[in-house]
């Protein structure tokens, strides 16, 4: 595993002072097989539709008074998200909301999952944000080669969205809890609010939907064989739905009770002995975990705001509180915006929006 990791406070006017030392010392600072990663991925690309968008510099968010009071423990906010080119402009949007909207920014440290180490990116999340906590991983596609079968969206397909389940694998050991977040999201609360919920002993909390039709996730083929479906569940409390976009996972748990071979054990049976799902990474997560996770308040997961994984038509808000919105489905705000095609919803996105259209590309 290779990272790079980026504490705050590199200021702007040496920033390409500070990405060409980088890459000169690059190969003498990490092991030889690392440095030899390295400078294979960050190249840059040669056409133009790979070129990253650009964003404008988000305001500097600084911790209050109430973060430095006397005997207060500081203690740092872990959240990894996935980093890809294409949901760049989301990523950058969900960073700002959450800086936004914390009540101690600075003690807040992000984890972001790439299959590529693209100097680009990592300019682009530095330029954008000069005095953020952040850490990059790649993760390789490799490791998911040949476990991935067709689903209903193209999108689900990709390597990354299968990162949360080697999350434990690509974050250092010393993290014992992260937030997990996908990149289609804002949060409009507190996200301490979201660190502090109580696991209950278990591995994942997160926003249950016991209302939803839990069969419909899985194939006729899984529901009538009973050598899964009398099974998997057995010993449970009621399996219902949850979204695998927002979780909080206590992470020294899911390494010593071996999820991550769990989830993959499925994947095997979809993969080679039969179709018993449809939608890429949450079916496994489904089998393992639905009915033994500990709920988080509904507010913590508007989910379905991009539709349907087909049409992605627009859906209104569910009544009730709201502390984070999330695009999950196949319409993204940032698409329909550029449309001219919003959905109603997509206006609470846009305010969060970095995106400068009418900029040059970054110079390296």
């Amino acid at each position: 595993m290779a990272s790079w990791s980026f504490p705050h406070g590199v200021p702007l006017l040496g920033l390409l002072s500070f990405t060409l030392l980088l890459l000169l010392g690059l190969s003498s600072l990490l092991p030889r097989s690392r440095a030899m990663e390295v400078v294979h991925v960050v190249r840059k690309p040669s056409s133009p539709e790979h070129e990253l968008p650009v964003f404008r510099e988000a305001p500097a968010f600084r911790n209050g008074e109430e973060c430095r009071e006397a005997g207060r423990r500081r203690e740092v906010i872990h959240v990894a998200m996935t980093l890809d080119a294409n949901y760049l402009r989301g990523t950058m949007a969900a960073v700002l909301s959450i800086l936004q909207h914390s009540s101690c920014p600075e003690d807040v440290e992000f984890h972001f999952l790439s299959h590529r180490l693209e100097r680009e990116l990592f300019v682009s999340i530095r330029a954008t944000f000069p005095y953020l906590n952040f850490r990059v991983y790649r993760f390789d596609p490799g490791r998911v080669k040949g476990k991935i079968s067709k689903s209903v969206r193209q999108a689900l397909d990709q390597p990354l969205n299968y990162a949360r389940i080697y999350l434990s694998e690509l974050i250092p050991g010393d993290v014992s809890r992260v937030i997990y977040l996908d990149s289609d999201l804002i949060v409009v609360d507190d996200i301490a609010k979201l660190w502090d919920v109580d696991l209950l002993g278990r591995v994942v909390a997160a926003p249950e939907y016991c209302h939803a039709n839990f069969t419909k996730y899985f194939t006729d083929a899984f529901w009538n064989d009973p050598s899964l479906s009398a099974t998997t569940f057995r010993g449970r409390q009621r399996p219902c739905y949850f979204n695998t976009g927002v979780m909080v996972l206590d992470v020294d748990q899911w390494r010593r009770g071996g999820y991550t071979r769990k989830v993959e054990e499925w994947m095997a049976v979809q993969k080679n002995t039969k179709r018993i799902y449809h939608l890429g990474s949450l079916p496994p997560f489904l089998l393992v975990l639905a009915g033994n996770i500990t709920a988080v308040n509904h507010r913590w997961n508007q989910h379905g705001l991009g539709g349907d994984n087909l049409e992605g038509r627009c859906r209104k808000l569910h009544p009730g509180p709201i502390s984070l919105l999330h695009w999950s489905g196949k319409g993204k705000p940032w698409l329909r915006l550029d449309s001219r095609k919003p959905c109603d919803v997509d206006h609470l996105w846009a305010p969060y929006d970095l995106y400068r259209s009418s900029s040059p590309s970054l110079e390296e």
